[in-house]
């Protein structure tokens, strides 16, 4: 049936209030899925608030539209305004849906918010039969099994990295540092080939790729294109990484953490002509700072680090300054002036009593692999996360610009429109990312660097294994599940807040029937309200 076009730049009304809604989407996006990608990081001091933001303009850009799979777009073929009305009730229940979850400490899927407001808009518009709901097709049965599916798996996998670097590094307090020095190279080589994997197989450049037969769960799996030249480019960003661990981090490891030589981080890269330089006779209480505040460096937790951590919290510091920039400081710019990895619940007070501890030293090797998986995370999602706000956005531009949206081809996506929901992702982790990264760091389990880079790796490495199976996953659940499996295999059950992944879980039930139901509502409201242009036919 061929697509019955609107007048080209008809309802600027409805283009101008999608553009605002795409962006404050964006902007829970940022301060939802990409806060989640570092939260470990961050959880763990291996970076600051400010650096991760920093590391995020670099990796949060790319695009994709969701709405062939979900709803069927045939439907809206003779009625683009309609399509258009549908794909802006969809952002606007989805966006003001994650930052209302944001808000009271929830963690919803971003993806699913805005799956679920389609779906509530194809069922307003044209009953049950114009939505997806079958496994096959990659329809709602698909996403709701990724509610179970996607935390279990990164559980598992999460917690197998950590058990294994327990057992291979931590298992003699004695040997810890000398082994982690030597383990470093394998696990940055490990991580620098799935990471390279997946941004050379998936970025969408290249002729190369990941097909899956039939774009069902189950189906075969094949590695398409100039795969020769895949794997050389892999096997050259891998092999660098190698080398680069053998030849300076090594090197820097020897004498920052075993002769205790002062040196800096940026000395890693040129390690070879730095002279000996004088032993920092501060070194220990540097890391102890920089990690773990609260903990002695022989593992143990005592009185007086409690103590002295709650005297800074009640301390009483007069802010100087214009009233209103205060404000605007205290609420906006939170997470850069405010330590979140100290901000605890009541409920999560006891979780680092039963924790494992180890070495500091040891655990500051593990820093510098999270940098790296943090990174990965970030990048791994972030054309999702930008497809998620952008996606219906471009659908709405090309119908306003072009008259129509053809059901078989996915709307263009412009690269000024990435970067505006770039833009819009970016500000939302800067003034709004520390709620989900104090919720996420520990206050759901105690982070290390060393149970950081187990959580970050093992979620990017579910992320890799749903893109062979083809099964339903979210970035954000997947994040939350390797949490779980790390707080458990690094302490016990009673090492993980319960409470706090309840209600993270009951976000996850609810984003289906609030979603949809809001976008459903006003779809039907804005679509069925009496019109100034069309008058009521009295039947005869």
């Amino acid at each position: 049936m061929a697509v019955v076009p609107l007048p080209i730049n008809s309802y600027t009304g409805i283009f101008v209030v999608t553009l605002l809604f795409a962006f404050l989407d964006g902007y829970s996006i940022g301060a939802n899925d990409v806060a989640n990608s570092f939260a470990t990081s961050v959880g763990s001091r291996s970076l600051t608030y400010t650096q991760a933001v920093c590391i995020a303009l670099f990796t949060e850009f790319g695009g994709a539209v969701l709405l062939d799979n979900i709803v069927k777009a045939s439907f809206f073929e003779k009625r683009q305004d309609l399509l258009m009305t549908g794909f802006m009730c969809a952002l606007i229940a989805s966006s003001l849906w994650i930052m209302g979850c944001i808000r009271i400490g929830m963690h919803p899927s971003t993806t699913h918010s805005i799956v679920c407001a389609l779906v509530g808009v194809g069922v307003a518009a044209y009953g049950w039969d114009a939505v997806n709901w079958s496994w096959n097709g990659r329809g709602v049965a698909y996403v709701v099994a990724g509610w179970f599916m996607a935390p279990t798996l990164a559980a598992i996998l999460a917690g197998t990295i950590y058990g294994l670097t327990r057992w291979i590094v931590f298992s003699n307090p004695d040997k810890s540092l000398q082994r982690g020095i030597y383990a470093i190279p394998v696990y940055f080589t490990l991580t620098g080939f799935i990471v390279s994997f997946f941004i050379v197989m998936k970025n969408g450049r290249g002729d190369w790729g990941i097909s899956v037969a039939g774009n069902n769960p189950g189906g075969a799996v094949t590695l398409t294109g100039d795969l020769t030249k895949a794997f050389t480019i892999i096997g050259i960003m891998t092999g660098v990484i190698f080398l680069f661990c053998v030849l300076f981090a090594i090197p820097f490891f020897q004498r920052r953490l075993i002769k205790e030589e002062n040196l800096k981080s940026y000395h890693m890269f040129y390690i070879w002509f730095v002279p000996t330089q004088p032993r920092d006779e501060n070194l220990a209480y540097t890391l102890n700072q920089a990690m773990t505040p609260h903990i002695k460096l022989d593992g143990v937790q005592t009185t007086d680090a409690v103590v002295e951590e709650k005297t800074e919290v009640v301390e009483v510091v007069e802010e100087k300054g214009h009233p209103a920039w205060i404000k605007f400081k205290n609420v906006a710019l939170k997470g850069f002036y405010h330590d979140i990895s100290k901000d605890q619940y009541e409920s999560a007070k006891h979780l680092h009593q039963n924790v494992h501890l180890y070495d500091n030293k040891t655990e500051y090797l593990f820093s510098f692999l999270q940098v790296m998986t943090a990174s990965f995370a970030s990048f791994s999602h972030g054309s999702n996360d930008v497809a998620n706000s952008v996606g219906p956005f471009a659908g709405v531009y090309s119908i306003w610009s072009e008259g129509k949206l053809s059901s078989n081809a996915k709307a263009p996506v412009p690269t000024w429109m990435l970067a505006f929901g770039g833009i819009a992702i970016n500000l939302g982790l800067a003034f709004y990312g520390y709620n989900i990264m104090r919720n996420l760091g520990n206050n759901l389990t105690y982070h290390s660097p060393s149970r950081g880079f187990a959580m970050e790796l093992g979620a990017a490495l579910t992320v890799i294994t749903a893109a062979f199976l083809a099964l339903p996953v979210s970035t954000s659940q997947c994040i939350v599940g390797a949490t779980l499996g790390v707080g458990f295999i690094g302490g016990n059950a009673k090492a993980i807040n319960w409470k706090m992944f309840g209600w993270i879980g009951l976000s996850w039930l609810l984003t289906l029937p609030v979603a949809s139901t809001a976008a459903g509502l006003l779809f039907y409201i804005l679509t069925n309200v009496p019109s100034f242009t069309v008058a009521p036919v009295v039947p005869k």
